[in-house]
């Protein structure tokens, strides 16, 4: 519950940011454009983000003939938490990893990599399965695609305000240098909203995903040994896509608690540890 909560007054503050800027730079005009402008990005979003990441990760839909035991612990659990079994998918490359997708729990789908398939014994798959059906449970891929479109937008208008007035000569009485400030704090604050949305709903997911199968060894045995591999086998993808996946396969050491999508493997482990089962 405190999860949702921090989830909503997040996405919260990242809309009344939108809504400012719009404000700031057009009056009431600029906030409705800018309201207009966010749902028509995330219209397109809802619809076709699904079929955008399973393409470019080249995923293969797994048969229940090719792989009758992830088809079973997928149906058992998606029974549990009272969603529609997703499908399943397999993404060929040796980096461990999985991600899930879907606008909504009826057109929800997981995928999973070889190699995550090659380290993980049965109960550790299972955890990390409970772990992504959950986030189709949740609608997470919903709200990450909508913190990461207002982010986004945020960047862009704010960029073509600035640049606007540097050589269109609009907004010749706006002070130069509040136009700079907002350039880069106006992105760097959404961005560090967008993450901590991004990071607050792997805590839930981990939350809902080891309670819905009655095992915490599972998930934390994977997210450690997911955590360890990635370090050494990289995947091959794109970093923009890196809040879909399990753990971060993009991320270095640099600004590690700050600019993350993800928590540390540490603090996820610690926090399902304190779970009472």
């Amino acid at each position: 519950m405190f999860e949702t909560i921090k989830t909503v007054a997040l996405l919260g503050l990242l809309t009344g940011l939108f809504l400012g800027v719009g404000y700031y730079l057009g009056g009431s005009g600029g906030a409705s454009m800018a309201l207009i402008f966010s749902l028509a990005m995330n219209f397109f979003a809802y619809w076709y983000s699904d079929k955008i990441v399973l393409k470019m990760y080249n995923a293969k839909e797994i048969s229940k003939s090719q792989n009758p035991k992830i088809h079973e612990m997928v149906e058992e659990i998606s029974e549990d938490v009272g969603i529609p079994k997703p499908k399943i998918y397999l993404v060929d490359q040796k980096a461990p990893n999985a991600f899930a997708t879907g606008r909504n729990p009826k057109s929800g789908a997981l995928a999973v990599t070889s190699g995550l398939m090659d380290i993980l014994d049965e109960g550790e798959l299972k955890g990390v399965l409970a772990h992504e059906i959950a986030h189709i449970r949740n609608r997470d891929t919903l709200i990450s695609t909508l913190a990461a479109t207002f982010a986004g937008a945020l960047a862009f208008i704010a960029q073509t305000a600035y640049y606007g007035a540097l050589f269109g000569g609009r907004d010749r009485g706006r002070n130069p240098a509040g136009l700079m400030l907002m350039v880069i704090f106006v992105p760097l604050a959404a961005t560090i909203v967008r993450l901590a949305i991004s990071r607050s709903r792997e805590f839930a997911a981990d939350r809902t995903g080891a309670l819905a199968i009655g095992d915490i060894d599972g998930l934390a045995s994977a997210l450690t040994k997911i955590s360890s591999a990635s370090k050494q086998i990289h995947l091959k993808g794109n970093a923009a896509t890196s809040h879909m996946f399990i753990i971060n396969p993009f991320s270095g050491d640099f600004f590690v608690n700050l600019l993350s999508t993800h928590p540390s493997t540490e603090a996820r482990v610690k926090n399902l540890r304190s779970l009472k089962i």
